[in-house]
């Protein structure tokens, strides 16, 4: 099978992964969109266990205030460098996480990346955050968040 260069730029437009990964990937399962997607997610999943030990001390704190002020919440999300906090698809995700938060209300951030994403209940935060890692290549966390509600 011949993997084109509009196949490889396909995948990497939805997942901003690196073009050598999504051809290996694609190769791997012989052009295959679904099959070469579950590859890059758990290859990204491995990547996420090998950066797992670095240090997250630079980071975003995301707001998002919902019902005319009536709750609002906030997410911190810590990553290595200053470049990647402010990186647009690192404030995009903590964007996507505010969102998230403020909807499903989790308790903690265990439960949080358990949940399935409200706009895609295909993938879960927790696989949301594998992609941010991959896309990248540092130690993200989800510190923290809290909730805010009038008369609680």
């Amino acid at each position: 099978m011949t993997i084109s260069a509009k196949d490889v730029q396909k995948i990497r437009k939805e997942t901003g992964l690196g073009v050598m990964d999504i051809k290996k990937a694609l190769e791997e399962a012989k052009g295959d969109k679904k099959k070469t997607l579950k590859i890059l997610a758990e290859s990204a999943g491995e990547k996420m266990e090998k950066r797992a030990g670095r240090a997250t001390e630079q980071g975003k704190i995301g707001a998002y205030v919902h019902n005319e002020g009536k709750s609002a919440c906030l997410v911190e999300v810590n990553c290595e460098t200053d470049f990647v906090a402010k990186n647009e698809d690192f404030t995009n995700f903590i964007k996507e996480l505010t969102l998230q938060v403020i909807s499903m209300k989790p308790k903690d951030v265990k439960e949080l990346l358990k949940q399935d994403f409200i706009k895609d209940s295909s993938k879960t935060i927790g696989d949301l955050l594998k992609e941010i890692i991959a896309k990248t290549g540092e130690n993200i966390v989800i510190k923290r968040f809290v909730v805010y509600q009038v008369g609680e």
